[in-house]
């Protein structure tokens, strides 16, 4: 048979013309199989480079692989869109590295949590994903080195900033080395002894009781809300008690085992949670890059202008500045600011040069590509 492209007849395609759809389908995952396994040997030799040179090697560098996604979905021409192209070379990327080096990755649990799906968005499933009990945790393991990265949530768009996370940077040694965004979808889930016309408790974790709180008042205005650590813990409670209900995500119903009652069940369609990946690395330049710091300021009039002025001098576009309680003095804050810009990027250099004269103190948490999928 021809190798070409049956598109370019005009004819309609029947089932008559189903057998060569199929070969020329068969012809292409054997093209596509030898090309994965030669990038494959590819990163093999890669990390024999880099381990020849340095024992201690980075093998997962984040602007590199933010650097690839960006290149695959601008080249992409479909039918795929670019976001699942983009999906479909991560979990190339990810196999490949684990082939070098694989990736621990600690998340705040227990399984089945909207933090390990973002963990498996943003390393893909080949990674090795690692379940803390808390937020706190997550930091200690990769400090300690047991785990290569850390995931944890920092802001909810309906429910706002995360303050544990936060106020764990304010202590930790650690660099924030990249971020993902995940669409959060919540489902009424039960399980098979539950008996669905007697739901009298529904648990789940406070933020995503919040999320959902017009959907539970319309549908059960009188069952009682039960928060709990995780939406993972909740789906695992209910395993054991006939007349509950729990607010979770894919994952955990699939990892428990439960059955959707009621689907997308949040207030707010558009309802994400950011997450960011700490490490212990700096990461370089992407390109396309943001930067997390963390200052404090002097008890005086003007502290918070002194602060943003000199962002609007040099036209850096904050994304978002939060104040917390300073665990140092009563009533002195600290500034979580995010913006665009690589910590390396002179205009961003020059401000922070500026803000370090003004302030009692400056830290800066990491610059790292702004997530890509």
């Amino acid at each position: 048979m021809a190798d070409h492209d049956m598109s370019d007849n005009n004819a309609p395609i029947t089932s008559a013309d189903l057998p060569a759809l199929r070969e020329r389908i068969d012809t292409l995952d054997s093209k596509i199989l030898e090309l994965i396994s030669e990038r494959a040997h590819c990163a093999q030799q890669v990390a024999q480079v880099k381990t020849d040179s340095d024992p201690q090697a980075t093998f997962y560098r984040p602007e590199r692989e933010a650097q690839v996604l960006r290149r695959i979905m601008a080249l992409n021409k479909g039918p795929l869109d670019d976001e699942e192209m983009a999906r479909l070379f991560r979990e190339i990327m990810s196999a490949c590295l684990a082939l070098e080096r694989p990736v621990k990755v600690a998340y705040l649990g227990p399984e089945g949590t909207f933090t390990q799906q973002a963990a498996l968005k943003h390393f893909g499933d080949s990674a090795v994903s690692l379940p803390m009990a808390a937020i706190d945790e997550v930091f200690r393991e990769v400090e300690a080195g047991a785990a290569h990265f850390g995931v944890v949530p920092v802001e909810n768009s309906t429910e706002g900033i995360v303050n544990s996370t936060l106020d764990t940077f304010m202590d930790a040694s650690l660099r924030i080395c990249g971020e993902v965004v995940l669409r959060i979808h919540h489902h009424l889930l039960v399980s098979s002894n539950t008996r669905r016309d007697k739901v009298s408790r529904i648990y789940s974790h406070p933020q995503s009781l919040a999320q959902c709180r017009k959907w539970l008042d319309a549908h059960y205005p009188h069952a009682e809300r039960v928060p709990v650590s995780s939406n993972a813990e909740a789906a695992r409670l209910i395993k054991s008690e006939w007349h509950s209900a729990a607010i979770a995500g894919d994952m955990a119903a699939k990892r428990y085992e439960l059955e959707k009652v009621a689907e997308k069940i949040e207030d707010r369609p558009d309802n994400s949670t950011r997450f960011l990946i700490i490490g212990h690395q700096d990461t370089p330049v992407s390109e396309d890059d943001k930067t997390s710091i963390v200052v404090a300021m002097r008890n005086q009039p003007g502290a918070l202008h002194d602060l943003l002025e000199p962002f609007h001098r040099h036209k850096i576009d904050l994304t978002r500045v939060e104040t917390r309680p300073s665990r140092t003095g009563i009533w002195n804050y600290v500034f979580f600011i995010d913006f665009k810009g690589h910590r390396d990027d002179p205009q961003v250099a020059a401000v922070l040069e500026e803000i370090t004269l003004r302030a009692a103190e400056l830290k800066v948490l990491g610059s790292y590509p702004v997530g890509v999928l």
